[in-house]
């Protein structure tokens, strides 16, 4: 009953069979585009005027202030012919109402003009689409093309004039419609009363200021106005009509008086989309049991099925100070006369406790990570597991998944690898600096040989010390292999959490470079590196591994021209040359200059991401960071689900070698590439609240200190990025980056006197390659890359955002203090135990306040809802139920009803 339409480039069939019969046209392939263009184009036109007339009739109160979507048939045909591009709306940080942009990639896309990035200028052009939504752009012509703006922003989410400041313009368009909602709950901060407005007795509508700059205000209506006031409170968009510059929500549950440390918490996480309850009871109760009364011991049918190495092998782990979940060891031997070495890396076997689709897998499938803060962490799995049974701890027998390579000792060369299910006793839990130290040969205690006697003591110590020199020697003959191969070696901000004897957290640190560190990583990544290979010979289409793609060359710019600068050339056609140009960037008088050199690289990377293989080809299993054809993660199974995949995939591919199929059906492709797209999802939203959480506390830190008498708030810092009107600085000591301005919104600028003292004066700055100058009435004063510089450091606190840290210069000249303070000494060392006691003392205060505040009950408190039921909490009961052991449920009921 359909219209039939032939496309062919055959002239002649055109002219034979085009009239022949009724119903069939038969067109060549630039008639069709031709009549397929004038269709879109009436179909457009006509929506347009169908728009503009509805919008002539419109009444006097309901003028609109955005353009209406097009609908999703116009979208769609759009983008498949080029008209539109379509792409996740990407909001500046910095410049929240003024800025915004798309990434194309992975996306349709058939106009050649278009480069990856297309910016979105203005909050009219953005069409009530929020950060995070999957939305359709049309592209403006050409002449209105704009760059993005390189200043520093004087304040986050400032406006801006569009002028943007000399960069290349870039592809510049205006959202047309909304291809996928993607709105979430957001923290927001009631507002002062007099920003409210009256709708009825009960009720008030309000607009309400989120945690996230780039999300817009949202409106609601509450009858909590004032007990609300400066509280942290959730709330979920619901629409955003053409007709209102503010989307509508409601409120879901309020967490906090704004400011309170475990209120700043929670908003991370909710920002980040975490949720992380107590395990539930069934849950729970699939664990097993160890405890004084019932111990729990090893099975013997399983010492009878795995290979028993707690004799044969010296086993020991070497794990930050204070590590809980132990999850690797490592082993290590020669034999036959000295002419071969065996190199043993012993995981954690989590698959053998937990069972797949059992409650407790799908709740660490849901989690995906373990979610590390500054002080404190959320697991992935019970604690009985991952602080216990599965835990790799010493003098124990444990149930691990083991990899045991046999090793020529001369070449180190691979004779023969060995994978399966073992039962091992740790002899030894090591820490980082204590196994540096015996490699060093210092002095040092182990906590397992205290109670020896002095010779039994010494023969002990004597062969630990011999295998982690030995491990040592492998670890470097790996590592050169990978250097050969173009691996990279790149520098992080990264700070962890000290913690005491009692497990508490006494200082945030910044990490310290030992060698002990790569000999363990090494032998990570290999064993990642062979189960990768494994799996994927195996099941070529159903392994999960782990890519890194290489990076896109223009993100290479700061990083090629800083360098040049200090006189280095910097070379990124491949990794090795790379690698190589890194390597050879080093000033002997400063040694930061490679460190910031190395953080530029490593900010220039692509994500690595986890990957189904069945949706990828080979060519894209490559790590570019590693220099590796393939990889995976394996030895992290307690805080990782992606190891989990890998060790039920190992453990198939074993059954398999051994003759015997895989005891359960494989996930397909494309369930495991669901899983892979989950777990990215998850593991960036982890480094983000890491992050969050670390800037959080530094912000806490400095909040109640006074930056022009404390000492602490003083430092030296380092220049790393030049711009219009200021310099990007690292500071060392506390491991914290952030925008120093040359530049005051009066106008006026940064003036160094003789002894290089800085003050403010009116002037004018100029920017150039490697350096940033400005002249005023003392003359020019010249900020190069990578000068060192005293900055001074205070708190940008703001009633509805996060607090931010602001850097000063006070000085041209690099900042000597009294006392050489190192990164994480005294001043670093107690950051978080002074930011915690600092909290609860607040928390009294705001409790004797809080006592003459309107009081709300339970449900109020909790949901934002009456005392009567709701469904919210009717939900939630439900959600229990579902979780608890089916023979609890009926008794469950009856004592509801």
């Amino acid at each position: 009953m359909m219209d039939i339409v032939m496309i062919t480039e055959d002239q002649d069939a055109v002219a034979q069979y085009d009239k022949l019969n009724s119903g069939v046209c038969v067109l060549s392939i630039q008639d069709y585009l031709q009549r397929f263009w004038k269709q879109l184009d009436a179909a457009h036109e006509l929506y347009s005027s169908i728009s503009q007339a509805l919008q002539e009739k419109e009444s006097e109160g309901s003028e609109k202030e955005y353009a209406e979507h097009l609908p999703a048939e116009i979208l769609e045909a759009g983008i498949k012919s080029g008209r539109y591009i379509s792409g996740t709306l990407n909001v500046d940080k910095h410049r929240a109402q003024t800025e915004a942009s798309i990434m194309t990639e992975g996306f349709s896309n058939k106009n050649t003009d278009v480069s990856l990035c297309v910016l979105v200028r203005g909050g009219k052009n953005r069409n009530r689409a929020v950060h995070g939504d999957l939305v359709a752009v049309e592209l403006l012509p050409k002449r209105e093309w704009r760059g993005k703006v390189t200043a520093l922003t004087e304040g986050q989410g400032e406006e801006k004039s569009g002028e943007d400041d000399g960069s290349l313009p870039l592809p510049t368009g205006r959202v047309v419609g909304i291809l996928q909602r993607n709105w979430r709950d957001y923290v927001v901060t009631f507002p002062v009363r007099e920003g409210t407005q009256s709708q009825s007795r009960n009720s008030q509508r309000i607009l309400t200021v989120p945690w996230d700059r780039r999300i817009p205000k949202i409106r609601i209506s509450t009858q909590q106005v004032d007990a609300l006031q400066d509280h942290r409170v959730v709330v979920r968009i619901d629409s955003w009509e053409s007709t209102s510059l503010y989307p509508n929500g409601h409120t879901v549950r309020v967490l906090g008086r704004a400011g309170e440390l475990e209120t700043e918490v929670q908003t991370v996480l909710i920002e980040n989309c975490i949720h992380v309850a107590p395990f539930s009871d069934a849950q729970l109760r699939e664990m097993p049991v160890n405890s004084p009364e019932k111990p729990w011991r090893v099975d013997p049918v399983q010492a009878a099925e795995r290979r028993d190495l707690r004799e044969s092998h010296l086993v020991f782990s070497i794990d930050p100070q204070g590590c809980e979940d132990v999850d690797d060891t490592l082993s290590v031997r020669s034999f036959a006369d000295g002419k071969l070495l065996e190199l043993g890396v012993h995981i954690a076997d989590v698959t053998h406790f937990v069972k797949e689709g059992s409650l407790t897998d799908l709740e660490a499938c849901t989690r995906a990570t373990t979610y590390y803060l500054a002080d404190r962490r959320y697991d992935m799995l019970p604690a009985v597991l991952s602080a216990d049974l599965c835990s790799l701890l010493g003098g124990v027998d444990r149930y691990a998944m083991s990899v045991l390579w046999e090793l020529d000792a001369q070449t180190l060369a691979v004779n023969k690898v060995w994978y399966g299910r073992t039962l091992i006793r740790s002899s030894y839990q090591l820490h980082y600096e204590l196994a540096q130290a015996l490699l060093d040969g210092e002095p040092a205690e182990v906590p397992e040989l205290a109670e020896l006697g002095s010779e039994e003591k010494d023969a002990k110590l004597a062969e630990l010390t011999q295998a982690l020199e030995m491990l040592t020697h492998v670890a470097r003959h790996l590592r050169a292999q990978r250097d050969r191969g173009g691996a990279l070696e790149l520098e992080g901000v990264e700070v962890r959490a000290q913690l005491d004897e009692e497990k508490n957290i006494t200082a945030l640190v910044p990490r310290q470079p030992l060698e002990v560190h790569e000999t363990v990583a090494e032998c990570m990544i290999y064993a990642n590196h062979w189960v990768a290979r494994k799996i994927q010979e195996t099941f070529p289409h159903q392994a999960l591994l782990r890519c890194h793609p290489p990076p896109r060359q223009e993100f290479f710019n700061q990083l090629v021209e800083s360098a040049r600068a200090r006189g280095f050339s910097i070379s990124t056609r491949t990794n090795k040359a790379l690698a190589d140009s890194l390597n050879q960037a080093v000033d002997p008088q400063d040694p930061l200059v490679n460190r910031l050199l190395r953080m530029m690289a490593t900010h220039a990377m692509s994500q690595a991401l986890y990957l189904s293989t069945g949706a990828q080809s080979q060519d894209q299993y490559y790590h570019y960071g590693l220099a590796l054809d393939r990889y995976t993660h394996f030895t992290s199974p307690i805080r990782r689900y992606a190891d989990i995949v890998v060790h039920r995939l190992l453990t198939a591919a074993i059954e398999m070698e051994r003759g015997v199929g895989p005891c359960k059906a494989l996930a397909s492709n494309k369930e495991l590439e669901e899983t892979a797209q989950h777990i990215n999802n998850k593991n960036r939203a982890a480094q983000r609240a890491q992050k969050l959480s670390t800037e959080l506390f530094q912000c806490l830190f400095f909040k109640e200190r006074d930056p022009e008498t404390d000492e602490r708030c003083v430092a030296d810092a380092v220049i790393y990025s030049i711009r219009e009107n200021g310099v990007l600085v690292f500071v060392p000591e506390y491991g914290v980056k952030g925008p120093v301005y040359m530049k005051s919104r009066e106008g006026q600028v940064v003036a160094a006197g003789q002894d290089g003292s800085c003050e403010w004066q009116s002037g004018s700055v100029r920017r150039y390659t490697d350096h940033i100058s400005t002249t005023s009435g003392c003359g020019t004063s010249t900020f190069r890359l990578f000068d060192h510089i005293t900055v001074r450091i205070s708190v940008h606190s703001t009633q509805c955002h996060a607090d931010s840290l602001n850097l000063e210069i006070i000085s041209n000249k690099p900042h000597r203090s009294t006392e050489s303070q190192q990164p994480g000494s005294q001043g670093r060392c107690q950051l978080v135990q002074e930011v915690v006691r600092l909290a609860e003392e607040a928390h009294q205060q705001a409790q004797e306040k809080e006592a003459q505040r309107p009081k709300l009950s339970k449900e109020e408190r909790e949901f934002r809802q009456s005392k009567t039921p709701n469904l919210y909490s009717l939900l939630e009961e439900v959600r229990e139920l579902a979780l608890m052991d089916l023979a609890m449920v009926p008794q469950v009921c009856a004592t509801t009803a």
